[in-house]
């Protein structure tokens, strides 16, 4: 049986009283040995790296600890999926930085999963998250990821071609432009047809705003159909163009000097809507710097942005460096119509853009990822496609039994 993983991470940075002392997780990465910048997709014949830098004064005590989850992504109570005796790696093995990176961080850890001491297994398809936590007390948690486990037992035959909306009028027309993406396949008879619920479909890295089709979703943009048998068909009419997504590129210490750098050495960046970016990106991903060169120092980058007067709403800063969640803390402040965030990551090369918005109880709603960007069937994109099935067996649970990546061209 083939079984992949699909994985992502959150960093958080917590301070935690009740530690020996404190540790600051940065730089968190998670992907696997056949690609450093795609989702990461473990299938077996490859496997899963997760590497990151740790600030402190002493040798860190860490393990890492893997659970379950629903679809929430909160980590399960049910006893039959919390697969006691594969679930944590114990002890993780450290590695000092260059002396020029100590300032900011001091040891560096890496590591891959299924490990060699058979400590870790993931026995149940679905979603999972892991925890490095403390050796002594696994609640003091440091830093946090999420991963899919995939059982590819259906093969999902994916057409992916251009469409447009024409529920109204767009305008400009450019914000008409969209993706099509139809799953069609056939279920093995070892499934029940009633079970069979949804796909999700990951653009670009965006997790945490994937495209669902499921069984009651009948509009003219996404449907699903079903021939009472064994046949199924997911569309999704609605999927953005988009752009080509902004970079910034800080790898090179002759170019990029001192602690405070702009994110481009121009400055200051525009709207690049009715622009056809021809500069190929990373489909979201980053390329850190290798933690063994003496470059690979953390700095301040300033981004900046002056957007056409007829935009309105806040402006926010989204990409690899945040795992492009829109976030509140990541808005831009106007001075004089040019729009400028601070932020503090590794030298490397990451993924970006700018999304419009607005602030409700704390969390950024009504997101325009298009209008200071582009929208445009020129640029190449990469979509994840998981189908999700409703296991009966061991208390119930959501399991993902068909993926596949495609690309757009």
């Amino acid at each position: 049986m083939k079984t992949a993983v699909l994985l992502f991470a959150t960093i958080l940075l917590l301070n935690n009283p009740g530690s020996s002392q404190d540790f600051v997780v940065k730089s968190l990465n998670v992907y696997t040995t056949d690609s450093e910048i795609a989702l990461p997709v473990l299938t077996g014949e490859n496997k899963l790296v997760i590497e990151f830098d740790v600030q402190g004064i002493y040798i860190p005590n860490m393990n890492v600890v893997f659970r379950f989850c629903d679809k929430g992504w909160a980590p399960t109570s049910n006893i039959f999926l919390l697969n006691h005796s594969y679930n944590t790696a114990y002890f993780l093995d450290f590695d000092e930085l260059p002396v020029t990176v100590l300032e900011d961080a001091r040891y560096h850890h890496k590591s891959t999963y299924p490990d060699d001491r058979d400590q870790v297994r993931f026995p149940f398809s679905g979603r999972w998250r892991f925890y490095l936590t403390d050796t002594q007390d696994s609640s003091i948690v440091y830093a946090t990821g999420r991963f899919f486990v995939v059982d590819n037992q259906v093969d999902m035959d994916i057409v992916l071609k251009r469409d447009q909306l024409e529920d109204k009028n767009y305008w400009p027309v450019e914000l008409a432009k969209r993706f099509s993406l139809t799953s069609d396949f056939y279920l093995p008879d070892e499934f029940h047809p009633s079970f069979v619920d949804r796909i999700e479909i990951v653009d670009d890295h965006r997790t945490y705003y994937p495209i669902e089709v499921d069984r009651n979703t009948n509009t003219l943009f996404r449907f699903y159909k079903w021939d009472a048998n064994r046949h199924f068909t997911f569309t999704a009419r609605d999927i953005p163009a988009g752009q080509e997504f902004r970079q910034v590129d800080i790898r090179n210490s002759n170019l990029f000097t001192g602690r405070d750098l702009d994110a481009q050495l121009d400055g200051l960046e525009y709207s690049r809507f009715f622009l056809d970016y021809q500069s190929i990106d990373l489909n979201g991903g980053k390329i850190y710097e290798n933690y063994r060169d003496a470059y690979s120092t953390y700095h301040n980058v300033t981004f900046s942005i002056r957007p056409p007067d007829d935009v309105y709403g806040d402006i926010f800063l989204v990409g690899a460096f945040n795992d492009w969640f829109i976030s509140p803390d990541y808005q831009l402040y106007n001075s004089d119509g040019v729009f400028s965030i601070t932020t503090y990551f590794k030298r490397g090369i990451y993924d970006y853009q700018y999304v419009v918005g607005e602030i409700e109880d704390g969390t950024v709603d009504n997101a325009d990822w298009l209008i200071l960007e582009g929208n445009t069937w020129t640029n190449k994109k990469e979509f994840d496609v998981f189908l999700y099935y409703n296991e009966q067996d061991k208390g119930g649970y959501e399991r993902i039994i068909g993926y596949k990546r495609v690309f757009n061209k």
